[in-house]
């Protein structure tokens, strides 16, 4: 009977979710999903230094946010509870004792300082062996040199009679070498004399890191390891585990680095990187996730690039995940945004902008038809708004150099003439609503023999200070309101008459 998918999102509640986090919980969802699985949300936290508070609630609201249901997790349980690794202790301590009887572990009861001299004389670069979610003390002692690997029983009870602190440490196989399978890398060997004898129980009670994911992973049935291949050089270690164990080996999925533009990996100094600096930056969550998707991995036959997260767990497959690095490219993700933009009906859009605009108007009134009318098809993100409207609280300098186009024989002198002609009438008139704006404006280029841009270029310059704006004269006349668009315009003829006369 073949087993269910099992997948798992281990995060540590170290704070925001990053870009790279999100997409391994965006792909353990798919994995599962795709296969009618299970989805697991597990929170690791065995590393009490580096927790921060409000971080498991924080994951929570995230993955809410996203749409990625768990099956099973901390706050929803399920048959494999508690969820927390904090939770679990009382676990993993007879699980490394069991090693110990078996001798495939031992007690190692080096002090701080012969293992801080033991590292100092490696001159080994732990930073590019270890990765960040392994433990402090588990860099400390980097390069050990197995000094208690063969202490005798008589040694051993007395020091623990003792009382003296002590770590539990794998016996690694010191010849030979080990293979495992990567769905996405494939066969990997590693020669086992250049493995260290990892600690499985710090001096404190706690798991390492790797110990308490290969034993949580093993007692929640977890079928698919999915992670960023950061952990390929470690994943000797979890095999070495499960053989020792004598448990079956969980199928990996390590998923490539994702990148900045420099081909350096993705940080803050790229810009936004966590899925909240990404939405308050006004990004769509589904535009977010649908992007995301790509970095990484592509349908096998489908040429389309925009998927519902539904859409996703129909075509999605491990085999169109790719070994090479993604780049995270935030013009790439801007098409994301505008395409689910476009594609939203106008009042789910007005909705979604309303909370921008009301910051950007505060107690002025505004029409959100006419703000939606103008922004739906040109804006890129929400907090663009405040950008692309700026020249509402003050329009640009005046530049004569705006008014002149050669090809429409748009001149300072003309320009000048059309909005007098233009004020004048506005000023006499009880009405402004569009359809009078619209046939004033449209109707006078016939009438005084000129083009339409001849009209429309010089009201939205006056306007705006621009030649380019969100929406066209008639929609910046009705924006600025009767009022503030005669001041504008008559502003705009005087700076023009002065400029001409000189």
């Amino acid at each position: 009977m073949q087993k269910i998918v099992r997948t798992r999102f281990a995060p540590s509640p170290t704070g925001f979710m990053h870009v790279g986090n999100l997409r391994s919980a965006l792909y353990e969802f798919l994995v599962a999903k795709s296969q009618n699985g299970k989805f697991i949300l597990r929170i690791e936290d065995t590393d009490q230094e580096r927790l921060v508070e409000g971080s498991v609630e924080h994951i929570y609201q995230t993955l809410a946010e996203v749409n990625l249901k768990y099956d099973e997790g901390p706050d929803i349980g399920g048959p494999h509870a508690p969820y927390v690794q904090s939770e679990r202790l009382d676990r993993y301590l007879p699980y490394a004792e069991q090693l110990v009887q078996q001798d495939k572990a031992y007690y190692c009861f080096c002090s701080k300082d012969r293992l801080d001299s033991l590292h100092q004389d490696s001159e080994l670069n732990q930073d590019s062996e270890l990765n960040e979610d392994e433990d402090s003390e588990v860099l400390d002692h980097f390069g050990y040199d197995r000094h208690c690997r063969d202490l005798d029983k008589a040694t051993i009870d007395a020091k623990l009679a003792a009382g003296e602190p002590y770590v539990i440490r794998q016996k690694m196989p010191l010849t030979g070498s080990t293979t495992f399978h990567d769905e996405i890398f494939g066969d990997i060997s590693v020669e086992n004399k250049e493995l260290e004898d990892q600690i499985l129980i710090k001096s404190d009670g706690y798991p390492t890191y790797n110990f308490a994911n290969v034993i949580d992973d093993h007692e929640m049935e977890i079928t698919h390891v999915v992670r960023g291949s950061e952990y390929l050089s470690s994943t000797p270690k979890y095999n070495l585990l499960y053989e020792a164990f004598g448990w079956e080996i969980p199928k990996y999925v390590h998923l490539p680095l994702i990148l900045g533009s420099d081909g350096a990996k993705l940080s803050k100094r790229h810009g936004a990187t966590t899925f909240e600096e990404l939405s308050n930056q006004g990004y769509l969550t589904e535009a977010i996730i649908n992007y995301i998707a790509f970095l990484g991995w592509a349908p096998s036959r489908d040429t389309r690039e925009i998927f519902s997260l539904k859409e996703l767990c129909e075509v999605f497959t491990i085999s169109g995940i790719s070994k090479s690095p993604a780049t995270f490219d935030y013009n790439k993700l801007d098409w994301y945004n505008e395409q689910y933009i476009r594609n939203m009906d106008v009042e789910t859009f007005k909705d979604w902008l309303e909370p921008e605009a009301n910051k950007f108007f505060a107690d002025k009134t505004f029409d959100m038809d006419l703000l939606a009318e103008m922004l739906q098809n040109r804006i890129t993100k929400r907090t663009d708004l405040a950008m692309m409207l700026d020249f509402v609280k003050e329009p640009d300098p005046f530049n004569a150099e705006m008014y002149v186009h050669k090809r429409s024989k748009l001149t300072p002198e003309l320009s000048a003439q059309v909005l007098q002609i233009i004020v004048d009438r506005i000023s006499a008139s009880d009405t402004y609503e569009r359809d009078y704006l619209h046939d004033l404006l449209m109707n006078l280029g016939p009438e005084l023999e000129l083009k339409t841009g001849q009209i429309m270029n010089p009201v939205r310059i006056a306007l705006s200070g621009r030649q380019v704006t969100p929406g066209g004269s008639i929609e910046l006349l009705l924006l600025l309101g009767k009022e503030e668009s005669l001041k504008r315009l008559r502003e705009a003829i005087n700076n023009l008459k002065e400029y001409n006369d000189n």
